[in-house]
């Protein structure tokens, strides 16, 4: 999506940070690590543990007090001394219907974020910068409730984890107490090719069958990268006043569009892929070797104007996209990511953000723009970098 581009570095953070909170605020609300104290489950087996929650009724609505943490993006520099809770993290309210709908209210010293969602739209309000981001949701198709009312059975769910542990290590189900509710939690660590990848934690309701705890963890560290946690937690109804709070009007906004908007035009279109036919239809040299530190090169192809190539595989891979540069904007190749740090990279300046789940580091080099992305440390991203401008 070409409109991305034109976003600010912080713009973009603070919309991405949104993304990840919405998907873990959206279907669940986090809680502390190390569980409550109060009344715990009985022990049940993964799969059982997990068809029970599957089959239990859902509630008519949720609202809790929540705690949300963002370890995931470097501070200082990047966001100067204006900063959002979204990227800094923060305290609020989340309101949840059975419906599909949603209201998260963070409060923090370094400003305070508001996201509003539905089945079709949501919108992220940024206090700190007054900023509205609204975006329409990629339309999917509803299944009838009949179609899906059996959920998988126990031997189903078995069959399936067996499979999930061919490539992730998943625990058994630990009994334990989450915002006063007994809930079962499950860990899940990726085998190999994980990149920074430690693990994701989860634990839900075990009356309910609500997911009550989502934490994503930095290989090698016991604190996790992003965390959402609920001080208190209630069931029953929610008012239609809950979650439609608009912005002020007097906020400046951003319409970030539909992720699937130009779907309909590019699928007429006949993919191009593999290096000699994106090299001939791309425009500029397309820079792909056949392995990258290490890594072996998996697919060429070409999106929108732009060469997309792939190293490796899972979650340890190398995404590299390279297009041709903007002869109106500076030499520097930073585009979107160009109020990050800068890096040499032997003749060329980069720019960096690294996190603890992964780095992205663009630059320009004759002609062409490269934005390299992988969920590695800064180190070897930049080796990657110089390896593509040799």
């Amino acid at each position: 999506m070409s409109y991305l581009r034109t976003l600010s570095t912080r713009s973009l953070l603070v919309l991405v940070a949104a993304v990840a909170l919405l998907a873990g605020g959206g279907a669940a609300i986090a809680v502390a690590a190390g569980g409550g104290s109060g009344p715990t489950p009985p022990p049940k087996a993964l799969p059982e543990a997990l068809h029970d929650a599957l089959a239990a009724s859902k509630p008519d609505g949720i609202t809790a007090r929540i705690k949300f943490t963002n370890n995931l993006f470097p501070s200082g520099a990047l966001v100067g001394q204006a900063g959002s809770a979204l990227l800094s993290g923060a305290s609020g309210r989340l309101w949840l219907t059975n419906d599909g709908r949603g209201r998260l209210e963070l409060q923090s010293d370094a400003g305070d974020a508001q996201v509003v969602w539905n089945q079709s739209d949501v919108t992220v309000y940024d206090a700190s910068s007054n900023t509205v981001y609204h975006a329409k949701l990629p339309a999917h198709q509803q299944q009838s409730e009949s179609a899906n009312s059996a959920p998988p059975s126990v031997t189903e769910i078995a069959n399936f984890l067996t499979k999930v542990g061919q490539h992730a290590d998943v625990s058994d189900a630990r009994p334990t107490n989450v915002a006063g509710q007994p809930a079962y939690s499950v860990s899940v660590s990726p085998k190999h090719d994980g990149g920074l990848l430690g693990s994701a934690e989860l634990a839900w309701d075990a009356a309910r069958g609500v997911p009550l705890r989502i934490g994503i963890y930095a290989q090698g560290s016991s604190s996790p990268v992003l965390q959402l946690e609920a001080t208190h937690i209630s069931y029953g109804a929610v008012s239609d006043a809950a979650v439609s709070v608009s912005p002020p009007a007097g906020a400046k906004t951003v319409d970030v569009g539909t992720p699937s908007a130009n779907h309909g035009s590019d699928s007429t279109a006949k993919p191009v892929s593999g290096l000699d036919a994106v090299q001939a239809a791309a425009g500029f040299q397309v820079v792909a070797p056949d392995t990258l530190v290490g890594l072996p090169r998996q697919d060429v192809r070409l999106v929108g104007k732009a060469a997309l190539v792939v190293y490796g595989h899972g979650l340890g891979a190398i995404v590299v996209v390279e297009r041709a540069a903007d002869t109106a904007a500076s030499g520097s190749g930073g585009g979107m990511l160009s109020s990050l740090p800068t890096v040499s990279l032997d003749g060329s300046t980069g720019h960096e953000l690294a996190t603890q789940l992964g780095t992205v580091l663009g630059w320009q080099r004759n002609g062409v723009d490269f934005v390299l992305a992988g969920s590695l440390p800064p180190a070897a991203a930049e080796t990657a970098a110089r390896d593509l401008s040799k």
